[in-house]
């Protein structure tokens, strides 16, 4: 290979959403003009970063019926022409010191490419194109009334092992899913727990799955689309999914053999069996392990990585200035959300005012030029990325102040909440314990952690004293989804409207106790209010009344 696409993590805007207060947000893949793909980026690379639970938009559920056309009216999966070779490519899409094994797709510890990669959904909500791609499924019908979805399967697919793949194979990952806490999919989202909006799930024959409603919910259908499926007789005989590291993965997806797995590196290799003719154009992939990005940008700028998703600073002058002819990359606008969550089952963070002025502290302008090197923009108190054009508003920045550096406002408002200076500068709460606090970010992400650091700084000027606190990504998330934090950079649900992103902030439903694990809304907030709209978004297929609603 000697060509690369270098992607990205979703990069940091400071935000504050609508409707309520949340904890404090930073986030969001808006890609400004400035960092357009290059001119020699290639024209053609595999599909690969939405296997990183960091990046993907495909792993995040998506939301209404009427935000892209019949799956029957969208094109069959299809790419550019066969590039040459046929050979192994290197890539950098996760960090890591070491590699532990595991292909479980419903696990957080997942490696590249189980998601969208080993294994494979029904439907591809396609976020730059905003349309759903048939993939599995070759289409699906609403009934009149709304609540019954049923898809139609694509023929002659088969798994990896040869055995073919049937309506028995969706019914049994939805089943699973249904009855066993603990996994992770947008499928988890529709049958488990106090979101779950499915009450059944038959296969009438082999290539009919159908999907019955307990209530109108037209966003389920990106949720029910989006869920990789598993293999019956091979999960059947699973003791316990949510432990299962699933070393040999039978999949249908492009690439399933493992071929080689060491702690450093590892090699997975083209399915023999896929249903793409011709695909996939390579022999597959070679993950060496990264602490970090600092180690992975350097072996992808001496051009040992064919495609990496690293955050790369000052992209044009370290890496496309090697080898213009060679070195491209690609923004997309379309990130989720990432947030600074605060956690709000903790005093003072449970009080608006108090997160209101945390946000007004935050130098936006400062963490985009020097954390991020100008590749996003500061947000809006929407909190929508640039994912969202069609429900964007003009005037965003104009309808609050949450979003605006006011240090001398941020001081006012934590000081008429009780919240004094004591003699070395620092708050006291209260109850007279100081205002000292960690926030939490992954090891070697750079971009997040210079960003936290620039925080932190903004910080002491109205009192509050932060430090950064590293861990490796195994145990951040793990701090995150329990409710283990005071603060903490994390990313949030996209999809193909803002429906997913507003209720994994700020609905009752994605709220879990502390201790418990919760995919979503880790600032543990709930708002009655944005529950009655979400109800609304969820009960009509009009995108002119969805976006009515959001506004």
């Amino acid at each position: 290979m000697n060509s690369v696409r270098v992607k990205r993590r979703p990069t940091l805007q400071l935000i504050f959403p609508l409707l309520v207060v949340l904890s404090l947000i930073l986030a969001a893949c808006g890609t400004p003009a400035a960092t357009t793909p290059s001119a020699s980026a290639p024209a053609s690379a595999e599909p690969s970063a939405a296997a990183s639970p960091a990046a993907s938009e495909a792993a995040s559920p998506a939301a209404s019926e009427a935000a892209s056309p019949a799956a029957s009216e969208a094109a069959s999966p299809s790419g550019a022409a066969a590039p040459a070779g046929n050979g192994i490519m290197t890539v950098s899409v996760q960090q890591q010191p070491t590699w532990v094994r595991n292909f479980n797709p419903f696990s957080n510890a997942f490696l590249f490419p189980t998601v969208h990669g080993v294994y494979e959904p029904l439907m591809i909500y396609n976020v730059v194109k905003g349309e759903l791609t048939p993939w599995l499924a070759t289409d699906y019908k609403w009934s009149e009334d709304n609540k019954t979805l049923t898809f139609t399967l694509r023929e002659n697919v088969k798994w990896s092992d040869g055995q073919p793949f049937t309506a028995n194979d969706v019914a049994f990952t939805f089943n699973l899913l249904q009855k066993t806490s603990g996994l992770i999919g947008s499928g988890a989202v529709a049958m488990n727990g106090d979101t779950a909006y499915v009450e059944s799930v038959a296969a009438p024959d082999e290539k009919t799955v159908v999907f019955t409603f307990k209530q109108v919910f037209t966003p389920g259908l990106y949720d029910i689309a989006n869920q990789d499926i598993v293999a019956e007789h091979i999960w059947k005989d699973v003791p316990d999914a949510t432990k299962f590291t699933n070393d040999n993965p039978v999949g249908t997806g492009p690439f399933t053999e493992v071929t080689v797995f060491q702690n450093q590196i590892y090699q997975i290799e083209k399915n023999p069996n896929y249903w793409q003719e011709g695909k996939p154009y390579i022999q597959g992939f070679r993950a060496p392990a990264y602490p970090g990005n600092d180690q992975a940008n350097l072996a992808t700028i001496n051009g040992e990585n064919d495609l990496a998703a690293n955050f790369i600073p000052d992209i044009e002058k370290t890496y496309v200035s090697k080898s213009a002819e060679t070195n491209g990359y690609w923004f997309p606008s379309v990130g989720a959300t990432v947030m600074l969550y605060t956690n709000t089952t903790k005093a003072p963070f449970d009080n608006a005012d108090v997160r209101k002025a945390i946000s007004m502290a935050i130098n936006r302008e400062q963490i985009v030029k020097v954390a991020m090197y100008d590749y996003t923009k500061p947000a809006d108190p929407t909190g929508l990325s640039d994912a969202y054009p069609n429900f964007k508003l003009q005037n965003a920045a104009s309808i609050a102040d949450w979003t605006n550096l006011n240090v001398e406002k941020a001081n006012q408002m934590l000081d008429a909440a009780g919240l004094t200076k004591g003699a070395n500068g620092i708050r006291n709460k209260p109850d007279g314990t100081p205002m000292t606090y960690e926030i939490n970010v992954v090891s070697g992400w750079s971009d997040w952690v210079s960003a936290v650091q620039i925080i932190a700084q903004n910080l002491k000027d109205v009192g509050i004293e932060a430090t950064v606190k590293t861990y490796d990504f195994s145990a951040w998330i793990d701090r995150v989804q329990k409710g283990d934090f005071d603060m903490s950079i994390g990313w949030s649900t996209g999809g193909a409207t803002p429906f997913n992103y507003y209720r994994g902030q700020m609905s009752a439903s994605t709220k879990k106790p502390i201790g418990e694990i919760g995919g979503e809304n880790w600032h543990r907030f709930s708002s009655t209010k944005a529950d009655e709209l979400l109800t609304q978004f969820a009960g009509t297929a009009d995108p002119a009344q969805q976006k009515a609603v959001a506004e």
